[in-house]
This record gives structure tokens, C-alpha cells and sequence, in this order.
């Protein structure tokens, strides 16, 4: 059970550094520059993001993983998730004044509807995971997907009303419940494997290649099968709108990343370099809202670039500048996790969530 609480944890700490690429090069970078190391910055939209929701399934279901729960076991832990998802929920709605592109209450969104199926046989989480994807694509047909943009800005305008807000919330919005909670389910369903047995990372990462090699193909020669504009959008768009091209390189993406670093924890599971790459996994939520914050005030400092999301109107950052300073941000935050949990066993705000 340590080696698998290990690798999962190390790869957290890397979708930790990939979500400070991709947020840090989204409000200072180029989010539309493809080639060079902007390019390279583009490369993690979208992967990190799914890795952790990802994870986070494979956490609430690790939290279950038992067949001998009693009935009145199974309403504790069914309660406690439900807490802890209207905490995310309520944070995140007041988190979104400041970062509009927040992903803490959709997360609330997912763990509130996991609960549903928390004790169900693992296939219903495929199934689940399947029905997310078909139901976006239904309400797809019915509502256009820029329906409340302003994709020059990146900004949703009727956040705020009560339709632009159930839209935004299930539909249209940057990790809608549909389809979104996919990933979560999925993550649920690789929650319930036995990572104890060898053949199991060995299988996930077989089936990840697979998949992975076989959508980027189609997305690498999709100009050649078709020449339909529409199916052409259809089989290369990247996270807006997450079409099942998308969310099937995603989602193998995680696969295959998720069963390396099981590998490679259970190769250096009790090195230094892990301990405190563990450390810095097990504070996903306190390294988010800080490097949003903290990480965020930093850069603008080194840029002297005016403090808001309005940036992304402004000229790009050099992505050397921004992928120089994530990596110094990044080890920051690792130095920091390692020092807090000597004393404590988990992050400020993990203990908060926890104490509420």
C-alpha cells in the first residue's frame, strides 16, 4: 500500500508543476502560440488538468476501497465527501472573483455526484464515465458551445445569472460537469484496481499507449482524412470545446503517466527526492490556491505587468522567462511541503477543509 500511495503521489507533484505551467502561461504567455518553447508551454494545457481530476477520483475511491463497510460506515463516509464538496464549492465561488478559469467547484460538482455511485462495482464507473461524455455531446447538438464567451478575453459574461451559471456549471464552462466528471469517474474506476499486483500499472500503461498512439495519429493526419471543416475542428480542438477526441488523448495521457510513476515509485519510493515530491503531491489543494495568489504576484512583480486577469490582452511574456520561473516557483513550493510536513500531516489548507 506505500508504494502505491507513493506513486500516486508523485504524480500529483507532477500535475502540480504542470498546472503552474499552464496557469502561469495562460495569464503571461501565449496561449495561441504553438511553435517553439511556447509550443512546448501549450503542451500541458489540458493534461495536467485531467490528471488531476483524475487522481482526485482515485482518491475518493482509495477512501472506499474496502468490502466490509457497515451500512452506517458507508453514511459517514458518504457525509464527509459530501462536506468536503460544498467546502470546494463554496471556496471556489468565492476563489472565481479572483480567477475566473477556477476548477475547485466544478471539483465540488464531481465529488457531490460521485457519491451516487461511491459503492457500486467499479464497471459503473466506466459506464458513468461514457454517459458524461454522450450527455455533452447531446446538449451540444441543443446549445452552441461559445454560447457565453468571449474567447478573445477568455471571459464567461453571464457567469453570474442563473442560466449563464447552470450552463456554465454542467455544460460550457472551463471543467464542466459534463463531460468533465469522466476523468473523475475513470479515476474512481482505477481507484479500485489492485496496484499491489505488477500486471496492473503494465496493463493501464499498455492501454494508454494504445489509445494515446492511435487519437494522435488521427489528430496528425486528420487534414489528409477529411476536409470537412466542421470534422476537422471536431477531431483536433483542445480543451475548449473537450470533444471525445480530446478527452480520449487526455485521459490515456493520464493512463500512461499514472502507471510510470507507479514504476518509478516503487524504484525510489524512500529516496529524498521522493519524500519530498510526496510531500508537495499531498498539498494539491494549498499549492493551487497559492500559486495562484503567491505564484501569480510573483510573476507580475518580475514582469512589472499590471495584476489582473486582463493580461492576457497584454503583449506575451517571454516563455523562457515564465518556464524559468515555474521551475524556481515549483521547487519553492516542494521546499516549502517538505518543511511543513516535518511538523504537520497535512498542508494549511487540507487542515482547514478537514477542521470545517
Amino acid at each position: 500500500m506505500k508504494t502505491r500511495i507513493i506513486g500516486f503521489d508523485l504524480a500529483r507533484a507532477y500535475a502540480i508543476f504542470g498546472m503552474f505551467i499552464v496557469n502561469f502561461n495562460t495569464v503571461f504567455g501565449s496561449h495561441s502560440n504553438h511553435n517553439g518553447l511556447s509550443g512546448f508551454l501549450n503542451l500541458f494545457n489540458g493534461n495536467s488538468s485531467t490528471l488531476f481530476v483524475m487522481l482526485a477520483g482515485m482518491g475518493v475511491s482509495l477512501m472506499t476501497n474496502r468490502n466490509d463497510y457497515s451500512l452506517e460506515e458507508r453514511k459517514t463516509i458518504k457525509r464527509t465527501i459530501v462536506k468536503r464538496s460544498w467546502f470546494l464549492f463554496v471556496l471556489g465561488l468565492a476563489f472565481y472573483f479572483w480567477w475566473p478559469a477556477d476548477i475547485l467547484h466544478f471539483y465540488g460538482g464531481y465529488m457531490h455526484i460521485a457519491v451516487l455511485l461511491i459503492f457500486l462495482p467499479k464497471k459503473y464507473f466506466l459506464y458513468a464515465a461514457a454517459a458524461a461524455i454522450i450527455i455533452f455531446h447531446i446538449i451540444l447538438i441543443l446549445i452552441p458551445y461559445e454560447t457565453g464567451w468571449n474567447f478573445e478575453t477568455l471571459m464567461y459574461n453571464d457567469f453570474w445569472s442563473v442560466e449563464g451559471f447552470i450552463r456554465n456549471t454542467f455544460y460550457n464552462g472551463w471543467n464542466s460537469i459534463f463531460p468533465w466528471i469522466a476523468y473523475f469517474f475513470l479515476g474512481m474506476y482505477l481507484g479500485r484496481l489492485d496496484w499491489k499486483d505488477n500486471k496492473t500499472p503494465k496493463r493501464v500503461l499498455l492501454i494508454g499507449l494504445t489509445v494515446y498512439i492511435i487519437i494522435n495519429l488521427v489528430q496528425l493526419f486528420a487534414s489528409s482524412l477529411t476536409q470537412n471543416k466542421d470534422l476537422l475542428f471536431y477531431l483536433t480542438a483542445d480543451y475548449l470545446p473537450p470533444f471525445l477526441p480530446f478527452m480520449l488523448g487526455t485521459a490515456s495521457f493520464g493512463l500512461i503517466l499514472i502507471s510510470i510513476f507507479i514504476f518509478i515509485g516503487n524504484k525510489v519510493g524512500e529516496s529524498k527526492i521522493a519524500k519530498i515530491l510526496v510531500s508537495t503531491g499531498q498539498m494539491t489543494l494549498t499549492h493551487y490556491i497559492a500559486h495562484l495568489v503567491l505564484g501569480i504576484f510573483l510573476l507580475s512583480l518580475i514582469t512589472g505587468k499590471t495584476l489582473s486577469y486582463d493580461l492576457l490582452k497584454e503583449t506575451p511574456t517571454n516563455p523562457f522567462i515564465i518556464l524559468t520561473f515555474t521551475i524556481f516557483y515549483f521547487l519553492l513550493s516542494c521546499t516549502f511541503s517538505y518543511l511543513w510536513t516535518k511538523k504537520y500531516k497535512n498542508g494549511p489548507l487540507e487542515m482547514l477543509m478537514r477542521k470545517i
